[in-house]
């Protein structure tokens, strides 16, 4: 029911977790596919082997705290496919700091990272989106930036930013066709979570707060993503999906 064979995405962080389900989801989809990877060459190399048999797949090196490399990937990417028509935001960081011990440093950083990223990537396709009069916009942001998070205020902000960021967005581009909307996951079996959920303690006391018990894969958050950019979401725009199994319930 989902055909995006006329699109083209841009998926930011898309070789590992749930990025790589994007990229999966999209290119089954029809679309064809432009996503941004760091330090994970090898999956990279191998998502596109695996996904080029379906539509066109191109994977791009980019340190997304760089400005620059962010200009030149979106250049090379409408170079080679002309336009973007879906981008999806979920590009991200997430590493601890109590607020006593956390550098200023390490604040920017997920900032950077999380949130400033997200802005540049939408800056940079935004005129092309105007051009079409047709856009989709999909942030991945987190039940953290609803509810906070202790530790992680820096990631909560960033998270929360995005929200806010998404919700301004979708105001301002709606006359363009350009729609704008979040997903925020809960828990999910991640390279970035595994280090914290492979506690057994952790892990139970997790499990406790989820009405489904279960741990969300990078699948299901990718499904929803799908949804938001296909003609099934036509008339959604400004809104943050929750994907928590019930963990946290605000509308």
């Amino acid at each position: 029911m989902i055909n995006l064979k006329s699109k083209v995405v841009l998926i930011t962080g898309g070789s590992r977790g749930i990025g790589a389900s994007c990229v999966k989801y999209f290119a089954f989809a029809g679309a064809a596919v432009a996503f941004t990877y760091n330090n994970s060459k090898s999956q990279a190399e191998k998502l596109v082997k695996r996904f080029s048999k379906l539509t066109k797949v191109k994977a791009y090196k980019v340190d997304v705290a760089n400005p620059e490399e962010i200009k030149e990937c979106v250049k090379d990417v409408i170079k080679d496919f002309g336009r973007v028509d879906i981008l999806v935001n979920n590009a991200g960081i997430w590493k601890e700091g109590r607020i006593d011990k956390m550098t200023l440093t390490q604040w920017e950083e997920t900032l950077r990272v999380n949130l400033t990223s997200a802005f540049l990537f939408s800056s940079l396709v935004v005129p092309f989106m105007k051009r079409k009069r047709f856009g989709r916009i999909i942030n991945i942001s987190s039940t953290a930036g609803q509810r906070g998070e202790a530790r992680y205020s820096h990631y909560a902000a960033s998270k929360g930013g995005m929200i806010s960021f998404t919700k301004s967005l979708a105001e301002e581009l709606g006359e363009y066709n350009i729609l704008v909307n979040s997903v925020a996951p809960g828990w999910v079996w991640t390279d970035m979570s595994i280090p914290a959920l492979s506690d057994k303690k952790s892990f139970e006391s997790e499990i406790k707060e989820i009405p489904l018990k279960r741990i969300a894969q990078p699948d299901d958050i990718a499904g929803p993503v799908l949804f938001l950019a296909s003609d099934l979401a036509k008339h959604i725009t400004g809104e943050v999906i929750n994907v928590n199994g019930g963990s946290v319930m605000c509308g």
